[in-house]
């Protein structure tokens, strides 16, 4: 078995998708790109934050606050643009660290690779960037920064992601088969941030030891983010085939009471407990592509972001009910998908797992938690008879655990950082 992991360049911090609203209405966004951005320093120039000691200019910040203008990212431009740089000053000083280098011809593949999601050829990429005032060095920064960090990961956490020949035959089992099994779980998801990263590795680890039904739930109800909390993280039957395919294996192998191991997501740690394990009496299909909708609420968890999800929800019976309810907002607060099971973020995939067709779930949150993400299962396909290869599903799992790792590590590296913002 050979393993021939490609991470794809990230575009931006929790907008990794659906770039394509760019293509169509880029020349709309260049019209008012080149207008004053409120927030900046008069010194363009001069050091507006300072990560370990490194500078982030005005100038950077600008220069990535029209970038994410043209892409039409949701959220406030300025202050998107300074998590970001943030975030790659981290990422530009562990690349360094670990002695990685980067070629021009790296570069230039990374920006091919990225305009490719535009629907633009490189060359008309960077002509429309430069037209809407985003200058080719700061396109040039933000692809070798991802391009440093995608290498960074790779040798880093490769050797920890790659999955052994067992776990690819389980999850070959327990998904492409048509598994009759379904499974009765508690759950207990608890949000990770820079700050509390190293309590909440403690405290999931003191989690993953629980063995009772009522110290689980007694726990779900004190530290889980989950809408499942008050129930004391019980959730309903599904299906194991529903599960994403990396946590089925771990899934499977728990007996009644016993507690996975920490399971990182994006910007989460989760925990399953097994209550029960059925067979159902016949197959359930394993599925190709999973659609879903994304509608995304400011607020976060906030009394008004809960109270407007609540109001959508009574609104909603399928996912096209949606494109009613965002009518006259910005295209960017709707996306409606369609994936592979493997291509989905585990943490989405763990939510869609939970419902069936025209169900919701609100337990999500992007941007730091100032948004909250409305999901939706419009429908699930399911798959040919033809098998994934080993290559396949092995290649899928790597992915699936290197992206957590991606996650985990930058959260860790902004925990240990001294951060200075003017």
């Amino acid at each position: 078995m050979q393993l021939r992991i490609s991470l794809p360049i990230p575009s931006l911090p929790r907008f990794r998708r659906g770039l394509r609203p760019f293509a169509c209405g880029l020349a709309l966004a260049i019209g008012t790109a080149l207008m004053p951005l409120p927030g900046l320093a008069q010194n363009l120039f001069a050091p507006v934050i300072t990560v370990n000691d490194a500078a982030i200019t005005g100038f950077e910040i600008e220069q990535r606050a029209r970038f994410l203008h043209l892409l039409r990212a949701p959220g406030d431009p300025m202050q998107m643009a300074r998590e970001a740089l943030i975030e790659d000053r981290l990422k530009q000083q562990a690349i360094r660290d670990a002695e990685i280098e980067i070629s021009e011809e790296d570069i230039r593949a990374g920006i091919a690779e990225f305009s490719q999601r535009t629907d633009l050829s490189p060359e008309e990429f960077v002509e429309a960037l430069q037209q809407g005032g985003v200058s080719y060095e700061s396109l040039r920064d933000f692809v070798s920064v991802n391009v440093g960090w995608r290498e960074y990961v790779r040798t880093t956490f490769m050797p920890r992601a790659a999955p052994s020949k067992a776990e690819i035959d389980q999850a070959r089992a327990a998904g492409n088969s048509g598994s009759s099994v379904s499974v009765l779980l508690n759950e207990i998801i608890v949000p990770v941030t820079p700050e509390n990263m190293d309590q909440v590795e403690g405290l999931a680890e003191e989690l993953s030891k629980i063995r009772g039904f009522d110290a689980f739930g007694e726990a779900a109800r004190r530290y889980s983010a989950s809408e499942s909390r008050q129930a004391g993280g019980q959730i309903p039957w599904m299906a194991v085939n529903d599960l994403p395919a990396g946590l089925r294996p771990l899934i499977m192998e728990l007996k009644p009471g016993e507690v996975t191991p920490p399971i990182p997501l994006s910007n989460a740690v989760a925990l399953f407990q097994m209550r029960e394990m059925r067979e159902t009496g016949r197959d359930r299909d394993a599925y190709s592509k999973v659609s879903y909708a994304k509608y995304y609420i400011p607020g976060g968890h906030s009394p008004e972001g809960l109270k407007q999800a609540a109001e959508v929800a009574a609104r909603v019976d399928r996912c096209d009910d949606l494109f009613g309810i965002a009518a006259g907002q910005p295209p960017e607060v709707l996306e409606k998908v369609e994936q592979a099971p493997g291509e989905i973020p585990q943490d989405i995939a763990i939510e869609l797992a939970k419902l069936d067709r025209g169900e919701i779930s609100t337990t999500l949150t992007r941007n730091s938690g100032q948004t909250l993400l409305f999901l939706m299962l419009c429908n699930r396909t399911a798959e040919s008879a033809a098998e994934a290869s080993d290559d396949d599903i092995g290649n899928m799992l790597a992915q699936q655990r290197l992206e957590a790792f991606s996650e985990n590590q930058l959260a860790k590296l902004r925990g240990n950082a001294v951060i200075t913002e003017r």
